[in-house]
């Protein structure tokens, strides 16, 4: 997600003189060749006009859910036949030792030990049955950022005036993530308090090792680090990943928000800072208390932060390990794959206005049954950026240092350099840039990788490129790409659009679903997704209150007749977003993060526009990990 949903970084402008219908007119008529889904050339678009459609039995559906109603309301919804349990809240308890949560009274002390706010991205890891035969997992759990003005019931009043250092100490103990075994009691999965697995990882106070090329380097150094080795915690984690050896990926996204101050032009990192928004945010005061985080006094912390950090779920004493290898962006994700040839890749998108999707292929390959081998596959490798062409092939481009424009006549004097400006490099390389990329999600079964691309209220007539052929998108769309023969390592693959978002009874939006999607089906501004252990594609949306209607989680049919059919299946209450879909390995329970609910403009921590979950007038609206099943023990969606 993006606090600032009008926030651009990205110098570049391109130029179309085509229009959106020319474009998306050659998109369609090219589905033959290009292959997408089985039977894509049978789609029934919805849009601008609606096609004639032959009558006949409609295609049967992968999803059987009954299907729930749009609209914004106080609390959650589900489909008739399914019931959505808390399994973990803001503040609630961790260890033995943990304090019962005071919203009115918080210390970054007793937050260490309680469950983070903002929860985001959740992994599940299946561990052994216990003693008495019941299932075991652990659930790994981002804390995104928080809002002091929803978070404390003392700073509304003309913030940040009342901003204290023990409160900013309180706000970076609720971020980072948290590390949690849960258990199967019944039909429900509880926390285990007090469990060895259990953990929490802050912004300030977790150290964690950099690795890769960028480690050690100059530009990596600070007062407290000399060395360039080790940082002081990870913030704004956005979404994740589970590797194939069990570790637990967290995505640093919006990390510029916590820089105060601005570096004098000529300095080394001016206009790198600029080029990610560093230092412009009025969401955070860390910098007044904690030099690191003002420019003005340490100009080398931002480039620490921005990376994807690897973490060891089944060792509470393991350092984090902040891969540099691939790369510093916003990341909105970090999902990785085994590729057919042994080598490990991994997606992610730059979330912000114009930024790009991204992979890393490992330079080492996976050792299947050797964890210990595995650990460092994402030390090394070779990071690309996509370029989408019209042609329906997506380019990789290869961010390596020396290699065409990356070299120091453009200021690069090492792959640290590269990487560390990651988005500089791919602007040189011409990489695609896009409506808001956010998760990348890749299916091993299929060959297939989807990409979520939220929307862009800034893109012009004239910044049109073939990938995101919409002018002042506020919907956004989804993309399918196609990796041939199921390798993810290649450097040349296909893409299609599986959805163009919007309401597609509107003309001016521009719309594309299969005209089976119902009046509830259709949805706006598309965030996180997950793909079930059945290969169905779920996903979350961040934004769908432009179209009348609360953020939820929409079931995507992907394939044959019904491919592009949107079915609607949780509503989230007022003022959430819906992050972290992901399921347990029967999928007979799907988890869903809901994220700052209640949060609407004028809204406060006194004040909040729902007080869900709890519906207590002593308790603010939290932060929560909903657990979503069948009453009859079914599969989900099924």
């Amino acid at each position: 997600m993006s606090n600032d949903k009008d926030s651009v970084s990205n110098p570049r402008f391109l130029t179309s003189p085509e229009t959106i219908s020319d474009i998306v007119a050659r998109r369609i008529s090219r589905r033959e060749f290009v292959g997408g889904a089985a039977a894509v050339s049978t789609l029934a678009i919805t849009g601008c006009e609606k096609p004639k459609v032959e009558t006949k039995a409609a295609p049967s559906a992968s999803f059987s859910f009954p299907e729930i109603s749009r609209g914004i309301d106080e609390t959650h919804h589900v489909p008739d036949g399914y019931v959505a349990d808390v399994l973990l809240r803001w503040g609630d308890p961790l260890f033995e030792d943990s304090p019962v949560f005071d919203p009115n009274n918080q210390t970054a002390a007793a937050q260490l030990r309680q469950f983070g706010n903002y929860n985001d991205y959740v992994g599940f890891i299946s561990l052994d049955p216990d003693a008495d035969g019941n299932d075991r997992a652990l659930l790994c759990v981002n804390h995104e950022y928080t809002k002091a003005t929803m978070m404390f019931p003392d700073v509304a009043e003309d913030f940040p005036k009342h901003m204290t250092k023990a409160h900013c100490e309180t706000e970076m103990a609720a971020h980072g993530g948290t590390v949690v075994e849960i258990k199967k009691q019944g039909d429900k999965w509880v926390p285990v308090i007090g469990s060895p697995f259990n953990r929490r990882i802050t912004a300030g106070m977790t150290p964690m090792t950099v690795t890769g090329p960028a480690a050690g380097h100059p530009r990596m150094r600070t007062a407290e680090d000399p060395d360039g080795m080790t940082v002081a915690g990870t913030m704004y984690n956005c979404a994740g990943g589970i590797t194939a050896w069990g570790t637990y990926l967290m995505a640093e996204e919006n990390v510029h928000d916590y820089f105060s101050g601005v570096l004098p032009e000529g300095h080394r990192e001016t206009e790198n800072h600029k080029r990610y928004g560093v230092g412009f945010s009025p969401w955070f005061v860390w910098g007044t208390f904690f030099d690191r985080y003002s420019l003005d006094k340490e100009a080398n912390e931002a480039n620490r932060h921005g990376w994807i950090v690897e973490v060891d779920p089944f060792d509470p004493n393991a350092k984090p390990k902040k891969r540099t290898a691939l790369g510093r962006c916003k990341h909105e994700g970090a999902e990785s794959v085994v590729s057919p040839n042994g080598h490990v890749v991994l997606y992610t998108g730059d979330d912000e206005r114009f930024e790009y999707v991204y992979k890393f292929v490992s330079a080492g390959k996976f050792t299947p049954g050797d964890r210990e081998a595995n650990l460092d596959l994402l030390k090394d490798g070779t990071l690309y950026a996509a370029r989408f062409n019209e042609d329906g092939t997506v380019d990789w481009l290869p961010i390596v240092f020396g290699e065409g424009p990356l070299t120091p006549e453009n200021g690069f004097d090492s792959q640290a350099d590269v990487l560390i400006e990651t988005r500089r490099a791919a602007d040189l390389l011409g990489a695609t840039p896009m409506d808001r990329p956010e998760d990348v999600e890749p299916d091993p079964r299929t060959g297939r990788v989807w990409v979520m691309l939220t929307n862009n209220t800034r893109r012009t007539e004239d910044q049109l490129n073939p990938a995101n052929p919409r002018p002042q998108n506020r919907f956004g769309h989804i993309i399918e790409i196609i990796e041939p023969q199921g390798d993810f390592t290649a450097t040349t693959s296909r893409w299609e659009f599986l959805v163009k978002c919007g309401d597609p009874s509107d003309p001016e939006v521009g719309a594309m679903w299969n005209a089976q999607t119902s009046a509830n089906g259709w949805f706006g501004s598309p965030d996180n997704c997950s793909i079930d252990p059945s290969g169905r594609l779920w996903v979350a949306t961040d934004g769908n209150d432009n179209t009348g209607g609360a953020d939820g989680i929409w079931a995507m049919e992907t394939t044959g007749e019904i491919r592009g059919t949107g079915r609607a299946f949780f509503r989230a209450p007022i003022g959430a977003e819906v992050c972290g879909p992901n399921f347990s390995d029967d999928g007979k329970t799907f988890f869903v993060a809901v994220q700052h609910p209640g949060d609407e403009p004028g809204a406060t921590h006194q004040e909040p526009m729902t007080r869900w979950p709890d519906f207590n007038p002593n308790m603010t609206a939290r932060s929560s990990v909903l657990q979503i099943r069948k009453k009859d023990g079914g599969v989900v969606g099924s």
